[in-house]
């Protein structure tokens, strides 16, 4: 810790350096179907000790009775009815467990093709993302999109887990060449960080302890990776954005003139004497307090929820954004962003949405939607007029306000946005602000507002 920080600073790394010993890692699995990824999540739950007794014993249950002698531990994850009669993942899995070492959600995500959508929701909030491919049929299509979806989505860290090594003799060349085509691949999308590990999900192998039939693998089993991997961000490293969510205005006898606001700190750090501007107004002011749970502190960094006072009376309200005056974000009404469309009905050009960002909704039309990617071989299908369910593409919309919105590559929080049916209140489209890993099509004209939401 270096002599220059302030005490407060001091206190506030302190707390930081604390709290590694009990973080928290989101991560999400994923894989083509029958590569073994609820096997996985299943042994990995079993082997750390993460299974009730009576849980395992409804597993064993429904074991028996599909024919099997020994418990399947897929149906650990396999949670719906048409899943555990099918044998596969449709929806997202979210289990939670804890090793001495770290706690752990876990989202394990579909492989078909039609619910890549899925894969979308589970993996937009991980910090590592563990693709299984089978080492008898190698690096697929489907392992393809879940390592360009994991790449758009902006996931730190991915893990290859080739899986069935137990069904090729536990070869060592089959998992060489398995590992370095998929690391060629994720890296050419842009994916920072690759570990390629050896397992056989069945039997145990390196899920979470070392496998005695690849001693010629020398590095950590899947747990231990997961309890190793750096997680977080330093936050003073970024800046600082603080989405309004209530505006506190108690108005009584003890507290006739306070006026504070609340939410959760989106990223980086704020200070008391900080200068802030508000978006979009522009107004700016000096943050005179910072309330932390009933405590008043000089300092507040993400991801906790504060109340925040200021200098001046300023109009804010939910959905305002409060940023440091020299690190604020351009506001604008013309977003390009590269999109996810979640929901059975297409997305059209002219289509009237509402855009919901932080803690701020507005109405939005679609003004263009200038390619479709295809996830296979990461072409741009130009002017498709339409995106489907599952479908990844670009568009370009226009906002009836101002929107303080940040490049989804420096800010996952504040880069990202959802599209909602304002008829039913339905989510739509998942978007990430900014340019995806590969350049936008160009060419396509915007579409004329036929309808009367011109903004």
């Amino acid at each position: 810790m270096t002599s220059n920080l302030t005490s407060e600073e001091q206190a506030a790394a302190a707390a930081v350096e604390r709290s590694a010993a009990t973080s928290q890692l989101r991560f999400a699995t994923a894989g083509s179907v029958d590569d073994g990824k609820s096997t996985l999540v299943g042994r990995l739950l079993h082997d750390s000790k993460s299974v009730l007794a009576d849980q395992l014993e409804a597993v064993a249950h429904a074991s028996r009775s599909r024919g099997q002698e020994a418990p399947d531990l897929a149906l650990l994850t396999d949670g719906l009815r048409a899943e555990r009669e099918q044998g596969i993942t449709i929806d997202v899995a979210y289990r939670y467990f804890a090793t001495p070492k770290r706690r752990f959600i876990l989202a394990d995500t579909p492989g078909h093709v039609q619910y890549t959508r899925n894969m979308v929701t589970g993996a937009s909030t991980a910090e590592l993302a563990v693709v299984l491919v089978d080492a008898r049929n190698g690096v697929v299509e489907q392992t393809r999109r879940h390592a360009a979806v994991a790449a758009l989505l902006r996931v730190p860290h991915v893990v290859l887990a080739v899986n069935k090594m137990d069904l090729v003799d536990y070869a060592e060349p089959v998992f060489a060449a398995i590992a370095e085509e998929f690391t060629t691949y994720a890296a050419s999308l842009g994916v920072p960080e690759i570990t390629a590990i050896p397992i056989s999900a069945l039997a145990g192998d390196n899920v979470v302890t070392p496998s005695a039939n690849m001693d010629w693998y020398g590095g950590p089993t899947v747990l231990e990776h997961l309890e190793t991997v750096p997680v977080g961000t330093d936050p003073s490293q970024d800046p600082a954005r603080f989405p309004v969510q209530y505006v506190i205005r108690p108005q009584t006898t003890e507290h006739p003139d306070y006026r504070g606001y609340a939410g959760q700190i989106a990223s980086g750090v704020l200070r008391v004497g900080d200068a802030v501007t508000v978006l979009p107004s522009g107004r700016t002011s000096t943050i005179t307090g910072i309330d932390a749970l009933g405590t008043m502190v000089d300092v507040a960094w993400a991801p906790q929820s504060v109340t925040v006072t200021l200098a001046d009376d300023l109009d804010i309200s939910r959905g305002d954004l409060l940023a440091p005056s020299d690190h604020a974000p351009e506001t604008t009404q013309d977003v390009e962003a590269t999109v996810c469309h979640l929901h059975d009905r297409p997305l059209r050009v002219g289509d009237r949405v509402l855009l919901k960002h932080t803690t701020r909704t507005m109405k939005a039309i679609i003004k263009d939607i200038p390619s479709r990617l295809t996830l296979a071989d990461l072409s741009h299908h130009p002017a498709p007029g339409e995106l489907a369910a599952n479908d990844i593409g670009r568009v370009v919309l226009r906002t009836s306000e101002p929107l303080a919105l940040d490049a989804y590559e420096d800010s996952r929080r504040t880069g990202s946005f959802l599209l909602i049916d304002p008829a039913d209140g339905t989510t739509l489209t998942a978007g990430m602000a900014g340019d995806s890993f590969a350049a936008s099509a160009d060419g396509a004209e915007a579409a004329r507002d036929d309808e009367g939401w011109g903004f």
